[in-house]
């Protein structure tokens, strides 16, 4: 169910939801301190990074290459969960519905549907959870052959995503993941966004999806740094030598969405400590901006303070997110 999100705020501002600001905008100065430090450390770490930090509050941003296509691994499965829902609000079935699973569904990456027998029948909550909760590609491929791969192209190009592609299905034995499933920060935070704001798919779709990621088991990314009370709905993905997190922060009243993604690593650890530092600052920063705001004009803080998210109607379906407790922040080299 869901952990925190149904007592925290998301304001509902008529600001724009991209992310990618003219190089020249102005910041407030706890933003302007974030782009700082993230630009610096970027540029400092040996493998290619791209991050896109957004405010729901105001909509200011910070980032480093937040446009750049990178390897999404298993962020791709937001989009493909994004078109789920979007032929479930369209009645093309419901989550009850049950996928046969092919053999040509299997993938050994991740995952335990690929050690089911062959026609083996799941419903497709079932799926959904699995897909995103303990990032199983059998499940993935199985809800890609249900919506069809081009719908998932084309919805995201319709909601502004210009770097999110699949070329193909989940396939970890080779390199061609890399290319196959593409997609930028940019492009996930617009997505989550959007989410965050109950404007993807619809109100009740925005909530069951922000229910299933905040029960994602992987949390030794962008959660690990931060408070063990602080709900974070958000998709995980690696390969060998890639990890991304990306991710909606209900901080206070600070709540922001976050993508991190790395890539030609010379180490997993170095990347895992990037994201920790990446995650802190982020954390930190937004609650200097919230106080910044508050300081600046006390009545465009409060105006909005009181927008529920709601409880999702079908959270019994998913998996509870809370995985004990967390690591403390890491030092910000």
């Amino acid at each position: 169910m869901l952990r925190h999100a149904a007592l925290v705020v998301v304001m509902a501002l008529s600001v724009t939801v991209t992310s990618v600001l003219p190089a020249l905008a102005y910041l407030p100065p706890p933003m302007a301190r974030l782009n700082s430090e993230v630009r610096t450390m970027a540029r400092h770490v040996p493998a290619s990074i791209a991050l896109d930090v957004l405010d729901l509050n105001t909509g200011y941003a910070a980032g480093f290459n937040a446009a750049r296509s990178m390897p999404a691994a298993s962020t791709i499965k937001v989009p493909v969960m994004v078109e789920v829902f979007t032929q479930l609000e369209a009645g093309r079935f419901d989550l009850q519905q049950r996928v046969t699973l092919l053999a040509s569904d299997k993938d050994y990456g991740s995952g335990d549907l690929c050690d089911a027998a062959v026609g083996t029948t799941y419903p497709v909550s079932t799926l959904l959870e699995k897909m995103i909760d303990i990032s199983d590609n059998t499940a993935t491929n199985m809800l890609i052959r249900l919506v069809g791969r081009r719908n998932i192209n084309r919805r995201m190009s319709e909601l502004g995503l210009e770097h999110t592609h699949l070329a193909g299905y989940v396939r970890t034995e080779g390199w061609s993941i890399r290319q196959a499933l593409r997609t930028s920060p940019a492009d996930l935070v617009r997505l989550l966004a959007l989410m965050a704001r109950h404007e993807l798919v619809d109100e009740w779709s925005s909530n069951e999806m922000i229910t299933i990621l905040e029960a994602d088991q992987f949390n030794t990314l962008i959660p690990a740094p931060l408070p063990v009370d602080v709900a974070i709905a958000h998709k995980t993905g690696s390969l060998f030598d890639t990890l991304n997190d990306a991710g909606i922060v209900f901080a206070s009243d600070a709540p922001y969405v976050i993508a991190v993604m790395t890539t030609a690593l010379p180490s997993q650890n170095l990347g895992r400590s990037f994201i920790h530092s990446i995650s802190h600052l982020a954390y930190v920063d937004e609650l200097r901006l919230a106080r910044w705001r508050s300081a600046m004009a006390p009545d465009y803080a409060t105006a909005n303070a009181n927008a529920n998210v709601g409880v999702a109607p079908d959270s019994d379906y998913w998996n509870d997110g809370l995985s004990g407790t967390l690591a403390p922040p890491p030092r910000i080299p």
